[in-house]
């Protein structure tokens, strides 16, 4: 058991482990991979980015998003400006959006190009200052993001309206200062739950939540060893997924394996192919790949770890 938890904001927890291990894979998406390093250059320009828009300390910004890079880019370099990180569901209604909005009052909005026109009207209402749209073809390499044929439709121009490419250009000229030295109290995400009474509510969770759950599961597991792959399936904009399969992982100096969304056969097609280390899910997730035809042939051999909560496993 840690002796003492972290009481450093969870970004410079990860630049720490990223120089130690600066040319490791912070993450791959898609086959495309991207090292600690480069992974501190691009949450740095999304940090002067979202500080050239005027987000400061302590202002909320609502991230509707599926495990993408981006996802992982702005809400790390939210925390890096002292901003909270509001994360929701892309696959809400436009009903339960308006909720959220209208609770949060988010200064600005990110989601995929794909679910714009579904939130507009919401968007329209509500107003944030910012609505930034991305896609797939913005994480990767011009070529591989041709060859993968990405066509996002592309929104009309309004103000305050932003393609992420757009965005990023606003940080180049963002001063300096645009860094904040967050401590453990400090609150640095909202997610939310329906918990028992099905009533969605917004969940604050500081810098040190997320820092004790990653030095616990770590240390619980004994079994981080970097260089090695996570499969980052679990949704970003639950607790599960941003707290283990991303943080923890990165500050294992573990390989994230972003899956934007997934079935069940499609996570033992993952396991064979992408052979990852670690996994995460909940029993009825294991339970249906176990009633999988075929799944006693899986090769499991490549797994040091596999986590699960939610609920208490079936012997």
């Amino acid at each position: 058991m840690p002796e003492q938890f972290s009481d450093n904001s969870m970004i410079n927890e990860v630049f720490a482990v990223g120089r130690q291990y600066p040319d490791l894979p912070a993450y791959e998406f898609m086959g495309f991979r991207r090292s600690f390093r480069a992974f501190e250059c691009d949450v740095r320009a999304a940090a002067r980015a979202f500080f050239a828009l005027g987000i400061r300390r302590g202002d909320r910004v609502m991230l509707s998003l599926p495990n993408v890079p981006q996802a992982v880019v702005l809400f790390y370099a939210l925390n890096l400006i002292g901003a909270v990180a509001c994360m929701t569901h892309p696959l809400s209604s436009a009903e339960e959006m308006a909720e959220l909005l209208g609770s949060a009052k988010p200064r600005a909005f990110v989601t995929l190009y794909q679910f714009y026109e579904k939130f507009r009207p919401v968007l329209d209402e509500y107003k944030p200052e910012f609505t930034i749209l991305t896609g797939p073809a913005d994480a990767l390499p011009a070529v591989l993001a041709k060859a993968l044929s990405f066509r996002e439709k592309i929104p009309p121009k309004g103000t305050g309206l932003l393609r992420y490419n757009e965005f990023l250009r606003r940080g180049k000229a963002s001063p300096s200062d645009y860094e904040y030295s967050g401590r453990g109290g400090d609150v640095a995400a909202v997610l939310y739950s329906g918990g028992t009474s099905g009533k969605t509510k917004g969940i604050l969770l500081t810098n040190l939540n997320f820092n004790a759950q990653a030095q616990l599961t770590a240390e619980a597991g004994d079994c981080l060893i970097p260089n090695t792959k996570f499969l980052a399936v679990m949704p970003i904009f639950h607790g599960f997924g941003l707290g283990v399969c991303i943080h923890t992982a990165l500050l294992g100096g573990v390989t994230c394996l972003l899956v934007p969304r997934f079935t069940v056969a499609s996570y033992a097609k993952l396991l064979k192919k992408r052979r990852p280390n670690y996994i995460a899910g909940v029993p009825t997730l294991f339970e249906a790949l176990l009633r999988l035809p075929k799944t006693e042939k899986l090769d499991l051999s490549p797994l040091r770890g596999v986590f699960s909560g939610g609920d208490s496993m079936l012997p």
